[in-house]
């Protein structure tokens, strides 16, 4: 697995060396853009707006328009030169609970590993981490901004996650007028969740919808017929019906 950034996580004088590595990949299938006429592949080309030439990855730089038509050139080699060795590393600037935090303010998720020499920094925060049931918030600049991030413990190691800011987060919608439940349908909800209730197994869901994708594709290939599947229809629309009958098929299915 390729190394994704090497940093340093450090709080107060304790300064642990890390790999990062990308935790997830993408496994969908993916078409292309055709031309519908001939089939042929859709092709995008950068051109200079100016000549209107086309321009190779190695010939564009990086321009900040600071008036109308008028830009500055930054290289990268700058922008790493005005980062200090603070700004380098991931600075913790305080520990909180996990369930404090919503979900909606994770972005991308990475799976760390220390470096030689900082194995014992590194499992004594896990540990630590883990016995107080805490993670810990940092920061540190990614590409060309502060970058937040959340250092959770595992059983196994640590994963940082990269977070939004708060006004990177919309607003919520307005709030809906919450009906009366009554406690017989609460009841009944709550012993649906807990025949359902069992313990997370990543390994147990598969993305399903792109095996029968993969299978449509390759019927159409084989040139076979594309069936449509059977459904289970349900004429139940009552609540507290609906809530039966689930509790039902989860004992059936059981």
């Amino acid at each position: 697995m390729a190394v994704s950034n090497k940093s340093v996580i450090s709080f107060g004088l304790v300064a642990i060396p890390i790999a990062m590595y990308t935790a997830t990949q993408d496994n969908d299938i993916h078409f292309n853009q055709l031309h519908k006429e001939d089939q042929s592949r859709i092709r995008y080309k950068k051109t200079c707006g100016h000549c209107g030439k086309e321009i190779k990855s190695e010939d564009i730089v990086k321009g900040y328009e600071y008036d109308k038509d008028h830009y500055v050139i930054v290289t990268d080699e700058e922008l790493e030169r005005i980062k200090t060795e603070k700004e380098k590393s991931v600075q913790i600037l305080h520990f909180a609970q996990l369930n404090q935090i919503s979900p909606v303010y994770y972005d991308r998720t990475y799976q760390v590993t220390p470096q030689p020499g900082g194995e014992k920094a590194f499992e004594l925060l896990r540990a630590a981490l883990m016995a107080e049931q805490k993670i810990a918030i940092g920061k540190t600049v990614m590409g060309t901004k502060d970058t937040l991030m959340a250092i959770i413990p595992r059983e196994d190691g640590m994963i940082i996650s990269t977070m939004f800011y708060a006004d990177d987060i919309k607003a919520l919608p307005k709030g809906y007028n919450k009906p009366e439940v009554a406690e017989a349908e609460l009841n009944m909800a709550k012993t649906l969740i807990n025949s359902m209730n069992t313990p997370f197994n990543p390994s147990e869901y598969k993305n399903e919808y792109q095996v029968k994708l993969r299978k449509m594709i390759e019927d159409k290939i084989a040139g076979r017929e594309i069936v449509a599947p059977q459904e289970e229809k349900s004429n139940v629309i009552d609540l507290m019906e609906a809530l039966k009958a689930s509790i039902e098929k989860t004992k059936q299915g059981a």
